[in-house]
């Protein structure tokens, strides 16, 4: 482990990495855990880089644009100031060799064009080292964490690794046909793509030289050793058999590959499958999110209680006045909140409030 144990955009840096060991430990101390934003006082508000800045290899001023908007936010509680970096959700795939498409203007949107038509043609499944995508998101990665040295953390990026980059490649439709017409290929699909789980981690760890620091995922949950945010959205569209065959020992391996790390759970249409992701002992966080045409957050609140009934912690994302609904419901040990404040002052009285009523 780093004796990395400042940083300028947080001061109180090394109290907020003792409060997240508790938490993955399962330990409860004064209060839940608590990330909260807010406007820095009597600081210039700089919003941050767009969704897939620097995918076209102007690396510098998403690099500024990030620090600036870092250094005038009030990182509260257990929130830890830090940038995610991402060249879009099927960044793997791109690594894979998918053809990545920008919208023109970059405006926040990309979509890789499928290109397996026969796996025999395509197998083994690797990253080549001149691939563009894989070279830009390494040369990324290495600026960024240089630039970030001392004031903020670099994130990992959004893997949508195991069944996701398949599908990706592939097609989600021809995907699940796939599975049905030679499950025996898929599963060697499968075994090769999981091996370029740790693979990409490490090379994009070791880039932003995260040991110094230790990491975060999209969803910004920290460890001082490695975690990240892993997830199979495919997943939402086969059932249990396909499910616990594919998918569900990729999940196994990327989560004891990791110290720690949450679950992106998308929706209810894959909720036949909670069982499953929660039998996997090194998933920690289940992150809800309902999904396009569902209830708000709030009204899966039995949910949220099935999934801490089962061990697991959850993270709530909802507004600050709602903390304390939720903490009136909920097992303080197993959740953390993040939520903006709109003060510095309202920040501080919610974390206060926490301690007060806990």
């Amino acid at each position: 482990m780093s004796d990395y144990s400042t940083l300028e955009f947080k001061p109180d840096f090394a109290e907020a990495q003792k409060r997240w060991a508790a938490f993955w430990a399962g330990e409860l101390l004064d209060r839940p855990l608590c990330c909260i934003r807010a406007p820095k006082e009597g600081a210039e508000q700089v919003w941050g880089p767009p969704y897939l800045a620097g995918a076209d290899g102007n690396y510098q001023p998403i690099i500024d644009q990030a620090i600036a908007a870092a250094a005038c936010t009030y990182w509260a509680g257990e929130a830890m100031p830090v940038y995610v970096p991402s060249f879009g959700p099927d960044q793997i795939a791109a690594f894979m060799g998918a053809e990545l498409r920008l919208a023109p203007g970059n405006t926040g949107t990309n979509w890789v064009e499928a290109f397996v038509d026969d796996w025999d043609a395509v197998m083994p499944l690797t990253i080549r080292e001149d691939n563009i995508w894989w070279m830009r998101m390494q040369e990324f990665m290495r600026l960024l964490g240089e630039a970030m040295d001392g004031k903020m953390l670099v994130s990992h990026i959004d893997m949508h690794s195991n069944a996701d980059a398949l599908a990706a490649i592939r097609y989600p439709s021809k995907l699940c046909m796939d599975l049905v017409d030679m499950p025996e290929k898929m599963d060697e699909a499968m075994r090769q793509v999981r091996a370029l789980f740790p693979y990409i981690y490490d090379r994009l760890y070791e880039a932003a030289r995260m040991d110094r620091y230790g990491t975060t995922g999209w969803v910004t949950a920290y460890h001082n050793g490695k975690t990240n945010t892993i997830q199979c959205d495919f997943a939402a569209l086969i059932g249990p058999k396909h499910f616990d065959r594919f998918v569900l020992p990729a999940l196994e391996e990327e989560a004891n590959y990791l110290d720690h790390c949450a679950y992106h759970y998308d929706g209810p249409e894959a909720l036949c499958h909670l069982a499953s992701v929660c039998s996997i002992e090194k998933i920690d966080i289940i992150q809800w999110v309902p999904g396009a045409a569902h209830e708000p957050f709030i009204d899966w609140m039995d949910l949220l209680k099935d999934i801490q009934s089962r061990g697991k912690k959850v993270v709530v994302y909802d507004t600050i006045e709602r903390i304390p609904i939720y903490h009136k419901e909920l097992k303080p040990d197993l959740v953390y909140y993040d939520t903006w404040a709109s003060s510095e002052k309202a920040a501080d009285e919610m974390l206060q409030w926490l301690v007060d009523n806990t």
